[in-house]
């Protein structure tokens, strides 16, 4: 065994063996230097003829103070010497200087504050009486959430097939759109129903901003977490818990805290089920991903669960198979044991993307799971469970049926007899039940629709009504209607709040700095527009947007021309269609006006046309 003494030994012997090179760190490369600016130009020159006549000076600091004074005491003439040398020199530089070669960029890391875990803890802890009532707001399917964690690598990998314009998502080779019946399949969000409008003025809910210590960075999550350890299950309790869900999960933003802008349709806790929250949450999930590309922000917003649970329902990884089992919500069927297993598979394929796409059909009111077992026939023995929308139900068939009045549930259930779908009909065995077609009133019906709308068929009506609610964007006035009853609203209650305006006709307005935005209503069928205005880094951002449904399509283009003597700024674009006042700018075309283009009022001059064609 060799002593501590050899062991050195050998170590120094070791190390003079090695080159000199091998023994040191490796320097870096010298490269040739950039050029200097004109003041460096001046100051070497100054500094020397100073040094020389001022002996007694104490130094270079001395030197370089007086070259200061004397360069910002020169005219724009003087100055034009050192501006063309340095200039000279800069273009030698170009000419011969070798062309960089960019360095490789490492992948970004995701920062999301979607965090499912954070919820799927606050679940855990809730009452019986408190389950109750999320299940009565329409989010009872939360209670089934079973994966804690992100797939941040997958969602990365998502992201970047995510087209905003088109929502929809390009994989294995094809456009797969995403629309809010996805939602509901994926998380069993309701997809139909109002629209959620998350805006207007914070008059009206001071109180509520100031019972949640509401500041401009938005509500405090460990404040949300505390009142939802309390054993209450009232409106303050769901109020609690919606904010939560949405800042944890559903619509979290860049920010760590829940935007108080959610505090606007919070206000009526028992209307919180009639809400369209598939389409709200894939509005949010667009409108967050856009303001992350435009660089905006740096963490990713919106529900990114949403699209990993989705990558897994649409893409096979198994091989192709005849007969697809769905339980519906897919959120309760991914829990942490069966995303590894999935991950694990995708790692075997070589990566994501590598499976196939399968399509589903779309049927959120029936549910269909396939057992084991098998008739002497042949056919598969089923289970059959049909959810009942908007409060609607059947009538009970003996024992062939039983109803859940908590979750509106109604299940048939027969022990090992077959189940087959004729066009609405159950045929079990030798008994035939025909059940009828579920047709109720539009939701919209207190805006003026008189619409029949099928619940068992798969209608878009609801989702398209021409009836939907939008909120009059004045600050104190609460008045929710359709787009014509809101523009008779505007007309006899606001008509000096407005700008008339023709179609076709470009007017001039103005607008004022403190002004968020403009009202304008059209002589010809009194539709209302909105001129917004926001603020960027170097000017004003400014868009047309027109008050009504959503889903509208009809259309309206309009030009913005901003001028400033000789110069000037235009906007040809497409107005969009939002159901109320903007608590931000959408990710779609403005027009931005430097903070120099103001008059001497303050105001902004703009010249506005609106098109009807």
């Amino acid at each position: 065994v060799p002593s501590d003494e050899d062991s050195v030994a050998e170590k120094r012997k070791g190390e003079e063996l090695l080159s000199p090179g091998e023994n040191k760190k490796k320097k870096k490369k010298v490269t040739t230097p950039r050029p200097a600016c004109s003041w460096v130009h001046f100051s070497r020159e100054f500094i020397k003829e100073y040094s020389a006549s001022h002996p007694e000076s104490s130094g270079l600091k001395a030197a370089t103070k007086a070259a200061s004074d004397a360069w910002k005491s020169m005219s724009v003439e003087e100055k034009a010497k050192y501006a063309k040398r340095a200039r000279d020199v800069w273009d030698n530089y170009l000419s011969t200087a070798p062309a960089c070669v960019p360095k490789p960029r490492r992948q970004a890391k995701l920062i999301t504050r979607c965090s499912p875990g954070r919820l799927f803890n606050v679940l855990q802890r809730l009452t019986l009486d408190q389950q109750a009532a999320v299940k009565s707001m329409g989010f009872g399917s939360l209670l089934a959430l079973r994966c804690r964690t992100l797939r941040r690598s997958l969602c990365l990998w998502l992201l970047e097939r995510f087209n905003t314009a088109r929502i929809s998502m390009n994989i294995c080779g094809e456009r797969i759109p995403l629309s809010p019946q996805d939602v509901e399949l994926v998380l069993g969000l309701a997809a139909s129903g109002k629209d959620v409008v998350n805006s207007g003025p914070d008059d009206r809910i001071s109180e509520l901003r100031r019972n949640y210590n509401a500041t401009n960075r938005g509500i405090s999550l460990r404040l949300l977490e505390d009142r939802l350890a309390a054993p209450e299950a009232g409106d303050d309790f769901k109020r609690s818990f919606v904010l939560y869900a949405l800042g944890t999960l559903l619509c979290p933003t860049a920010r760590l805290d829940v935007s108080p802008s959610f505090l606007h349709f919070l206000t009526n806790m028992d209307i919180i089920h009639q809400y369209n929250w598939g389409k709200f949450l894939l509005d949010r999930l667009v409108r967050e991903i856009s303001r992350f590309r435009q660089g905006k922000q740096r963490a990713v917003g919106g529900c990114l669960l949403f699209l990993q649970l989705f990558y897994y329902e649409r893409i096979s990884v198994g091989g192709p198979c005849d007969l697809v089992s769905t339980v519906v919500p897919c959120l309760s069927s991914w829990g942490e044991e069966e995303i590894t297993d999935r991950e694990r598979r995708e790692k075997g394929l070589g990566g994501y993307g590598r499976g196939e796409v399968i399509y589903k059909e779309r049927c959120h009111a029936t549910e269909v799971v396939v057992t084991d077992g098998a008739q002497p026939d042949g056919m598969p023995v089923v289970e059959v469970g049909t959810i009942a929308e908007h409060g609607l139900g059947f009538p009970d068939e003996g024992n062939l049926v039983k109803e859940d009045g908590v979750n509106g549930e109604i299940i048939a259930e027969e022990a090992n007899i077959p189940v087959d779908f004729e066009k609405g009909n159950v045929v079990c065995g030798n008994i035939e039940e025909v059940i009828e077609p579920i047709e109720g009133l539009c939701r919209n019906r207190d805006y003026g629709c008189s619409e029949t709308v099928n619940y068992m068929e798969n209608t878009n009506h609801e989702e398209t009504c021409v009836y939907a609610p939008c909120a009059c964007p004045l600050q104190g006035c609460g008045f929710v209607g359709s787009s014509e009853q809101l523009s008779l609203h505007f007309s006899s209650k606001h008509w000096d709040c407005r700008r008339h305006f023709q179609y076709n006709c470009p007017i001039p307005v103005s607008l004022h700095t403190d002004e968020q935005f403009l009202v304008l209503q059209a002589e010809e069928d009194g539709l209302l527009f909105l001129l917004n205005k926001g603020i960027e880094n170097i000017g004003y951002a400014l868009m047309i947007t027109c008050i009504g449904p959503s889903s509208s399509k009809e259309r309206f283009f309009y030009d913005l021309v901003s001028e400033r003597g000789i110069n000037s700024l235009r906007l040809k674009s497409c107005a969009h269609n939002f159901p109320g006042q903007l608590d931000s700018l959408p990710p779609t075309d403005f027009l931005l006006i430097p903070f120099g283009y103001l008059g001497s009022s303050g105001q902004l001059n703009l010249e506005v046309c609106i098109w009807n064609s």
